[in-house]
């Protein structure tokens, strides 16, 4: 018998003034509808600093704060109790690394910090000026000390975009046109056009949060061999079955322990490393050095949505970066709100787009970096080990997730896996064209600015992926 579609939920956030303190605020999600009685998907704060998600429900004449405050301070219990013996070895893992945040956060001295790096905010687009607009209103609204915020018209059919950044934007975003078709194309024209000394990337469908750019720019300045830093994505609406389905495997989430990819210390968790790209964040909240991306060529163009590639660009460019022996780091005080598509179609392209992606990208890895194919093939057989003892979602100690994550209430539809596998034999071919028809068009392959100046470690022997449930 099959099970009924995902009901819709409420998006919240709630803040707590300790783990097991009073509620300081609650709040609808940034630009979501009121909370109304029902299920709730809730990003629970400490004191501002984004800590867990909880999943609960309440009903008329219930105080949706409370309820949801029991469930955050359990949660946030189970997550310090699985940084001792409790739980799978992946889990204490996570839990400790969120423990240890925690206890760090709380001990830190209240100095100013320094401050964060001049950065240059790139957003691509095409033809979506409605969502282009709620993006750039949060970004507009960014505590950053001082960036510059770029729009990088990809491709346009009208002249909406131009109209809506000139205009309605006229002297606080800057507009750049470019008709090649490409995710990563337009990305490498942003680069070339930053001015600033971190370039960050997200998309025209989130709302970020105020603290989100100096949360992901100011690791940089701490740390001089970073190349990279990733942030949280949660969703914004939870309104249709496609949106909740994709939240319940995985989303674009990567839980809220802090990482460090150091290409000089592999990771042991994930013997692939740093071929499993997918663990370290996703393009619509990344940022990095300039320079580091420009040493390691930018983005490939023939990468991305828009190309025949379907995707990859942001995993490629995690990839190089860190292989040109940059550091990544992820951290889930920078925060985005993302706007997941609605319907089931959607749905299927982005399942069909992730497995693509994941093999484009590294089939343009092994084209363009041929010297990593020895470390790759070495690596494979413990990788394909490993992969065969992680689960397709996330770990509880990454947070509550809708549908009682874990269990089949909303099990992935076999006919997305069926997809995703086909998007992955398609992918090298579909790189193959894209390639060529970058070549035909006589489109550069990465920004025109100079690549230099790479950290002084070696570059690694070779990269990793862990693969979740996360079609993008």
């Amino acid at each position: 018998m099959s099970l009924p579609a995902p009901r819709p939920l409420s998006v919240a956030e709630l803040d707590l003034d300790a783990p097991d303190g009073p509620v300081l605020d609650f709040r609808p999600a940034p630009g979501g509808p009121d909370v109304v009685p029902g299920d709730v998907y809730a990003l629970v704060r400490l004191r501002g600093r984004p800590a867990a998600t909880v999943v609960g429900a309440f009903t008329e004449g219930e105080d949706p704060a409370e309820v949801l405050a029991g469930l955050a301070r359990r949660r946030l219990r189970e997550t310090e109790d699985k940084a001792g013996t409790k739980g799978s070895s992946a889990e204490r893992l996570a839990a400790e690394r969120l423990a240890a945040e925690r206890s760090e956060a709380a001990t830190r001295p209240q100095a100013a910090p320094s401050a964060p790096p001049r950065a240059s905010v790139v957003v691509a687009t095409r033809e979506r000026p409605e969502s282009l607009a709620r993006a750039l209103d949060s970004l507009l609204a960014q505590d950053h000390p001082d960036h510059e915020l770029i729009v990088v018209d990809n491709a346009p059919r009208t002249t909406a975009t131009h109209t809506l950044v000139t205009r309605g934007y006229a002297g606080r975003v800057r507009y750049v046109r470019e008709d090649t078709p490409g995710l990563a194309v337009a990305h490498n024209t942003g680069l070339a056009a930053a001015e600033g000394t971190v370039v960050a990337f997200t998309d025209d469908d989130v709302i970020a949060d105020p603290h989100w750019l100096t949360a992901l720019t100011a690791p940089f300045a701490a740390d001089p061999g970073l190349g990279c830093v990733t942030g949280l994505i949660l969703p914004a609406r939870l309104s249709t079955p496609a949106q909740v389905l994709l939240e319940s495997h995985g989303g674009f989430a990567k839980g809220f322990a802090p990482r460090l990819y150091d290409p000089a210390r592999p990771p042991a968790d994930e013997p692939l490393f740093p071929f499993t790209a997918g663990s370290f964040g996703s393009g619509a909240n990344m940022a990095f050095r300039a320079r580091a991306l420009r040493a390691a060529g930018g983005f490939d163009p023939a990468t991305g949505t828009g190309t025949a590639a379907k995707g990859g660009d942001d995993l490629y460019a995690f990839v190089a970066v860190l292989s040109a022996g940059f550091r990544l780091r992820y951290t889930a005080e920078a925060l985005v709100w993302h706007h997941h598509r609605d319907t089931w179609q959607d749905l299927r392209n982005q399942a069909y787009g992730y497995g693509a992606g994941l093999t484009a990208y590294l089939t343009a890895i092994l084209v363009r970096s041929p010297r990593l194919l020895p470390a790759l093939l070495a690596r494979l057989p413990r990788g394909l080990a490993y992969a065969r003892t992680m689960t397709a979602q996330r770990g509880e100690a990454d947070g509550g997730v809708p549908g009682e994550h874990g269990t089949h209430h909303h099990p992935w539809p076999p006919a997305l896996s069926r997809l995703e596998r086909r998007g992955m034999l398609y992918g090298p071919l579909g790189y193959a064209k894209s390639r060529a028809r970058l070549a035909a068009r006589g489109t550069p392959g990465a920004p025109t600015r100079p690549a230099t100046d790479a950290p002084a470690q070696a570059a690694p022997a070779a990269p990793s992926r862990r693969q979740g449930r996360n079609p993008r």
